[in-house]
C-alpha cells in the first residue's frame, strides 16, 4: 500500500477516491520515564524516552491508517497527514489521516 504526502502516487492515476481513512492513537507517559526525563530537563538535551513514545505513536496511527484503507479495498492513501495533541495530563493523541484511493 503506497501512503503518500501529496496529492497523487508518483507515476500512477487515481482512477477512484474512496474517502478519509484515519489512524489514532493515545499514549501516555509513566512515572519511570517522568522520573529520568525531569532530569533531562535540568540538564538539557533531547528527552529521548518521549521522542521514542511518540515516534511509536506515530508508527501505529500510520498502521491503524493503512488498515482503514485495506478495509475500503484501497491502493494507496494520499494527503497524509499527522497530528498530535495532548488530551490528558500526561497523554497525548496522535493521529494520521488521508483519502483513500484506487489506482488504474
Amino acid at each position: 500500500m503506497e501512503v503518500v504526502t501529496t496529492d497523487t502516487v508518483p507515476g500512477e492515476t487515481v482512477a477512484e477516491s474512496l474517502g478519509v481513512v484515519r489512524g489514532n492513537t493515545v499514549r501516555a507517559r509513566n512515572v519511570g520515564r517522568d522520573i529520568t526525563q525531569s532530569i533531562r530537563n535540568i540538564t538539557g538535551g533531547e528527552l529521548k524516552a518521549y521522542s521514542e513514545l511518540l515516534s511509536d505513536a506515530r508508527d501505529e496511527a500510520l498502521d491503524r491508517l493503512v488498515e482503514d484503507a485495506q478495509s475500503l479495498d484501497a491502493d494507496a492513501v494520499v494527503n497524509v497527514r499527522l497530528e498530535s495533541s495532548a488530551i490528558a495530563n500526561g497523554g497525548s493523541e496522535v493521529i494520521a489521516y488521508g483519502t483513500a484511493v484506487r489506482l488504474e
